[in-house]
């Protein structure tokens, strides 16, 4: 395979937004991924541990409405 350099790779759309969820989760608690460097290692993963549920959850959600929204329109018919 060639290299081209005006050919950006793919983002991972998914991993964009699980990001901003987190990013949200922690902004709700006063931290950013700067702030919670400073913080003790229990604390920081306790944090981290309920921002990735947090961010699991609503990417499942995201999932269901655009399953939903698809069924909807018809386009989920077997």
């Amino acid at each position: 395979m060639q290299y081209e350099p005006d050919v950006r790779p793919l983002q991972d759309q998914t991993a964009i937004l699980e990001q901003s969820f987190i990013d949200d989760f922690l902004r709700m608690r006063g931290h950013d991924a700067a702030t919670i460097r400073s913080l003790p290692a229990v604390e920081r993963d306790a944090l981290l541990k309920g921002a990735s549920t947090y961010a699991a959850a609503k990417l499942a959600e995201v999932e269901s409405r655009a399953h939903y929204v698809h069924d909807v329109h018809g386009h989920g018919e077997r």
